[in-house]
């Protein structure tokens, strides 16, 4: 039988699984996102955490107590089917492992797991930035076009 097969007596899914978790600088900041599959509509618990000499420090979460240190620093927003971390003022300090957790409510499977290790020359500038600006740009293009528009027709009438 298939074990990602939900149970409907219990309304149980299984095999919530994250699928990728990649890391890029914005700015100043980091920011790893946490892709998942979503099988379930129950409601998603995540944590973002870093081990660094030995030791995890959770960064940012809705399982656990994140760390002081990064509590001023760290957000985080969930979209459909990502969980992405923001972490400001990124240094080499934070370089280490990062984690992904993500548990969905009743789901049996057991939390679900990804390590990412981030040092900061080694990461790329996030794609979504520069996207961003072109957006902007064209929207701006299109705005100032607007009174143009309005003008032409004001002359055909």
């Amino acid at each position: 039988s298939n074990p990602c097969l939900p149970v409907p007596v219990l309304q149980v899914t299984h095999c919530q699984m994250i699928k990728d978790l990649s890391a890029c600088l914005l700015g100043q900041s980091l920011r790893v996102d946490c892709r998942y599959e979503n099988k379930t509509s129950n409601p998603l618990t995540y944590e973002f955490s870093i081990t660094k000499d030995n030791r995890k420090r959770v960064i940012h979460s809705t399982i656990s107590v994140s760390e002081n240190i990064y509590r001023s620093r760290a957000n985080v927003t969930m979209h459909k089917n990502l969980v992405c971390l923001y972490l400001q003022s990124f240094t080499t300090s934070d370089e280490g492992v990062y984690m992904c957790e993500l548990k969905a409510t009743n789901d049996y499977t057991g939390n679900q797991i990804k390590n990412i290790t981030v040092i900061k020359d080694k990461l790329e500038k996030c794609a979504g930035f520069s996207l961003l600006i072109q957006n902007t740009s064209w929207l701006l293009l299109l705005l100032l076009s607007l009174p143009l528009l309005q003008a032409v027709d004001f002359v055909s009438l």
